[in-house]
């Protein structure tokens, strides 16, 4: 009986995370439940395909279904989509950051008739606000437009602490330019590559 229980409440688990977090992969499922080794953790998510959908990225990714939305009362439909990409690369920072309980996703962030950004994520540690932002595919000019905005937050004293900010990006030389964009904020760039 215990281990019906502990399987049911495993699948919700794993259908909760997906609820928050949209698209995980087969890779980032299995560092956020303990699910073992790469087979195990592929038998598990084969017996929970009654409430998942998934495609295949380099590893399977994985999405709720119709079944899956109803069983954790999702709203929200997805599908598969390249987008995924950046759901994907923010969620190995939720990983990194050891899944913090202050995380949210696209925060509006707004001094009314000033400025508006939009972050990626947010969390707080230690009451200083930690802003994620992820590069995949943008240009650079919208991300040097945002660190602007994000510099006006700062001067208009909408944080205590000032913020630190996590970018993840695709390249090292895309690091290095947000490197020179973010210079005097306290700041840290992490490429795919760290994270696979």
């Amino acid at each position: 009986m215990n281990k019906v229980i502990q399987k049911e409440q495993r699948e919700e688990n794993i259908l909760l995370s997906l609820k928050k977090l949209h698209y995980l992969s087969r890779s980032q499922l299995q560092a956020l439940h303990d699910l073992g080794s790469t087979r195990n953790a592929q038998r598990i998510l084969q017996d929970m395909s009654p409430y998942l959908s998934s495609f295949r990225d380099g590893e399977n990714v994985y999405y709720l279904n119709k079944e899956g939305r109803e069983r954790v009362n999702a709203k929200k439909a997805f599908k598969k989509t390249t987008q995924a990409r950046h759901y994907l690369m923010r969620n190995s920072l939720y990983i990194a950051f050891g899944s913090p309980a202050t995380w949210k996703n696209e925060v509006k962030l707004e001094v009314s008739g000033n400025v508006k950004v939009i972050a990626d994520a947010i969390f707080t540690r230690n009451n200083q606000y930690h802003i994620i932002e992820v590069d995949h595919t943008q240009k650079m000019s919208k991300n040097r437009g945002k660190i602007e905005r994000y510099k006006q937050l700062i001067e208009l004293g909408v944080f205590q602490k000032h913020p630190i900010f996590t970018w993840i990006t695709t390249t090292a030389y895309r690091e290095k330019q947000l490197s020179k964009l973010l210079d005097g904020m306290e700041h840290q760039i992490f490429t795919i590559a760290d994270f696979h």
